[in-house]
């Protein structure tokens, strides 16, 4: 990706997503990198980033989204995740 604006490298929770953008009047996809992190000195949250290839992009400037999260809804967000995870797998058996 040219300028990106999330760091990635070897402990990136996820790269190369397929992503999806949608607003009013567009939609675009491109790669994505997602990643999870938490602050390393005094751990007061959870960031959840998004960012997709701005060099795939037409209608979105680049950019990068982000949540912050506390420990509760990163378990909540955790366990909706798995609950889902566990449906698609069913699905596909």
């Amino acid at each position: 990706m040219v300028d990106r604006i999330m760091k990635v490298n070897a402990y990136t929770t996820l790269d190369l997503l397929d992503g999806e953008a949608e607003g009013h009047g567009f939609e675009e996809d491109a790669y994505a990198v997602l990643n999870v992190t938490s602050p390393k000195k005094n751990p007061d949250h959870v960031s959840l980033q998004l960012e997709l290839d701005n060099t795939e992009l037409e209608t979105l400037r680049p950019h990068a989204d982000k949540v912050r999260l506390s420990a509760s809804e990163a378990r909540t967000l955790a366990a909706d995740l798995e609950k889902h995870a566990e449906k698609v797998e069913n699905e596909s058996d």
